[in-house]
């Protein structure tokens, strides 16, 4: 396995500058990642730097409480689509699940599903706050409404990925057929392998040229 073509190199601090983003995209070019997830202001500039390799640009939508009304997310999706992003990681509207509105959760995904089509849209449910049922059922409202993955975190709430949240949601994961990432807190090799063997598709990081680094050096 090539752990670099599963990783997302991350960097979505409200501190960061151009100049990180420009190593961001330079780190991910050295490293052979699979691509980049940042802002959405800095989907043009990630375009220009990461044109014409195979690296995606992955930006976040909603982020990080997934509070804002459902049409803004569709037009924040439908800009970042515009500016080449390829692919939408969107916050859930974790007030609406937790009240028990699924309907709203599902219309506001897919929104974005429809705002971001042909390009698949990745959910992120922010398993920390929810009960091992509540993730059971997320994963179940995310593949209903059209999403291609279930995501377990933003890494801004309470925790991030763990080993346990990533195995439920590939177990409805795998009933509905859409994949699942894991971010939020995952900065070595060991950590990044497992969840991998657990079932994630994908690996969020900020730290995804250390991990790489750190397989081949095994």
């Amino acid at each position: 396995m090539n752990i670099a073509e599963h990783i997302e190199h991350t960097l979505l601090k409200p501190e960061a500058t151009v100049q990180d983003i420009i190593n961001l995209c330079q780190e991910a070019k050295d490293a052979g990642l699979f691509g980049v997830c940042i802002n959405p202001c800095y989907v043009a500039l990630a375009k220009h730097l990461l044109t014409g390799t195979k690296i995606k640009i992955i930006t976040v939508i909603g982020f990080p409480l997934g509070a804002t009304y459902p049409e803004v997310k569709a037009l924040e999706t439908k800009m970042a689509i515009e500016n080449h992003a390829d692919e939408i990681d969107m916050v859930m509207n974790i007030s609406a699940f937790k009240t028990g509105n699924y309907d709203a959760v599902i219309a506001d995904i897919r929104q974005v599903v429809e705002a971001a089509k042909p390009y698949p849209v990745k959910v992120i449910i922010e398993t920390c706050l929810l009960t091992d049922a509540e993730k059971h059922k997320a994963t179940q409202l995310v593949a209903k409404a059209g999403a291609s993955f279930v995501k377990t975190s933003t890494g801004f709430s309470t925790g991030g990925a763990i080993i346990e949240d990533v195995k439920i949601l590939r177990q409805e994961a795998d009933k509905a057929g859409i994949g699942v990432k894991a971010a939020g807190g995952i900065r070595d090799a060991f950590v990044a392998e497992d969840m991998l063997a657990a079932g994630a598709d994908r690996i969020g990081t900020s730290a995804g040229p250390q991990i790489v680094g750190a397989v081949h050096a095994k």
